[in-house]
């Protein structure tokens, strides 16, 4: 079958447009810019529409003028691509419940539906019906609903997103999870005997048994530095489980490493403000934008992964996927799909972004918890070959009515 996605890779990065990428590159690439054609794994040629509306973080799901001469070009190179080389099958990931961003997905869906036999939306972010529900106007909800419904096939991550594909009446729905290239293959051999020493270490000290032996635990926050996602909530809770352990005397210390990019200068500058406090200085780490061996590097050696996010679209997440595959042992909330992603009954879950909540998850996590178990987690849910089959699957299922 031949299928047009029209959707964006990197640049900007985030895990939507690096799901996007790792698909099409799993099913051969786009067509349009081969000479040759590559051997065909999963019956399916992806015809790639970039549509690319921003250029950063910043822009993402803001108005700018320039973005609907973008849908124009973007969709004329859709329609061409559907007489060109016979693309009938329209894949697009909808937006989550953002006005503006739903304005571009009208237009998109009235431009370019008439022209393909099948749709097929790809839910990334979650939360559309919900919004549609609560805080869109009837009219948005009743345009939304003549110009999407019903699709052929929606591709959702979690039983959570159901809603937002029941909500559009979607003839068929399939559960696919995501999932990224094993990024340390060599795991049990070199990083499960260190973070199993670790553990031990921790565990000892924790209890007393090493009173003159102190250790520096290394926490990790990696997303994009939003206060939706966890940004702030995570340095409190980290200097208040630190403050709790220096009253009982533990020489344990927290080291909080955050890694990625501001979205707002606001936020920016408040976290610049925190770090004049010397306690918050020495507590909490920042790097910026890492990727490559510096991420790698932060994986492999940190002790936990701290996400705390109540961001409006969260779904399922790659670097909770990544944090997983390094075995690392994680707390993050019960927000949207994100316990669905965890083994039943995972202790580092918390309700919400109350620091002195994640503190306690913190400390239980770090004395009962070594990793082993969200890695063998990640090798049964979330590698890229059982991703790329099942999604292959999920889309030949429209081909074949």
């Amino acid at each position: 079958m031949k299928l047009l996605v029209f959707a964006h890779t990197p640049p900007p990065h985030h895990g939507q447009s690096y799901m996007v990428k790792l698909m099409l590159d799993g099913f051969g690439g786009d067509r349009r810019r081969q000479k040759r054609k590559p051997p065909d794994a999963f019956g399916i040629e992806c015809y790639h529409v970039n549509a690319r509306f921003s250029q950063s973080l910043e822009d993402v799901g803001e108005f700018q003028g320039t973005k609907i001469f973008l849908i124009l070009f973007y969709c004329l190179q859709a329609i061409w691509c559907r007489f060109r080389y016979g693309a009938t099958h329209f894949y697009y990931v909808p937006a989550p419940g953002k006005a503006v961003a739903l304005y571009r997905d009208w237009l998109i869906m009235l431009l370019c539906r008439p022209f393909f036999k099948k749709i097929i939306l790809h839910w990334h972010a979650a939360g559309l019906a919900r919004w549609l529900e609560t805080s869109a106007q009837m009219r948005s909800r009743a345009i939304t609903y003549r110009l999407f419904k019903p699709v052929d096939l929606s591709i959702v991550l979690s039983r959570y997103n159901f809603a937002d594909a029941e909500k559009l009446l979607s003839h068929q729905i399939c559960v696919v999870n995501n999932g990224i290239p094993d990024p340390c293959p060599d795991f049990e051999n070199t990083i499960r005997p260190q973070r199993r020493e670790r553990f031990a270490a921790r565990a000892q000290t924790f209890a007393g048994e090493n009173p003159g032996e102190a250790i520096t635990v290394k926490v990790l926050f990696l997303a994009h530095c939003t206060r939706e996602k966890g940004l702030f909530a995570a340095a409190d809770a980290v200097l208040r489980v630190n403050r709790q352990l220096a009253a009982g005397f533990r020489p344990v210390k927290l080291k909080l490493i955050t890694a990625g990019n501001f979205v707002t200068a606001e936020e920016q500058d408040e976290f610049n403000r925190l770090r004049n406090n010397p306690e918050f200085a020495a507590a909490v780490e920042h790097l910026g934008f890492v990727s490559g061996q510096q991420k790698e590097q932060l994986l492999r050696t940190s002790d936990l992964f701290l996400f705390p996010t109540h961001y409006h679209g969260e779904n399922q997440p790659v670097n909770l996927i990544e944090a997983m595959a390094f075995g690392l042992p994680l707390v993050t909330t019960r927000w949207r799909s994100l316990p669905e992603m965890l083994p039943p009954d995972y202790p580092g879950l918390v309700d919400g972004q109350d620091p002195d909540e994640v503190a306690a998850a913190i400390l239980q996590v770090l004395q009962s918890r070594a990793g082993q178990h969200v890695r063998n987690h990640f090798c049964e849910r979330f590698t890229l070959e059982r991703h790329l089959a099942d999604l292959a699957a999920a889309i030949r299922s429209v081909a074949a009515e």
